[in-house]
């Protein structure tokens, strides 16, 4: 039996924030919660998950980034892009409703 955890969304995803409605695109992935504690009692207050995948998120129409549970996002089927000043600090392109990490830079 594995013990290896399965992330539902991948880097470069449009995701949207169900209880926030918020659009945006995954940038990185922790496979289990990552941060302090004292975010966690602060910040995630339906208590997710720690044991399950936890997303770095580029917040669409903002300068903000977010760091969500996975049962929070769902897929996003807008196929548009988002907007965000940091967009090109880890992604090439566009495409086919997605972007393309910049493997170069990361």
């Amino acid at each position: 039996m594995s013990d290896e955890i399965s992330a539902e969304f991948h880097i470069g995803q449009i995701v949207k924030h169900q209880k926030f409605g918020y659009r945006g695109v995954i940038f990185d992935v922790d496979p289990i919660f990552s941060s302090s504690n004292e975010w966690y009692q602060a910040m995630a207050k339906s208590k997710p998950p720690k044991d399950k995948p936890w997303y770095h998120v580029l917040v669409h129409g903002s300068t903000q980034t977010t760091y969500v549970a996975e049962r929070h996002l769902a897929s996003d089927n807008e196929d548009a892009p988002v907007s965000h000043p940091l967009i090109d600090q880890f992604f090439s392109e566009f495409k086919n409703g997605q972007y393309v990490l910049d493997v170069v830079r990361n």
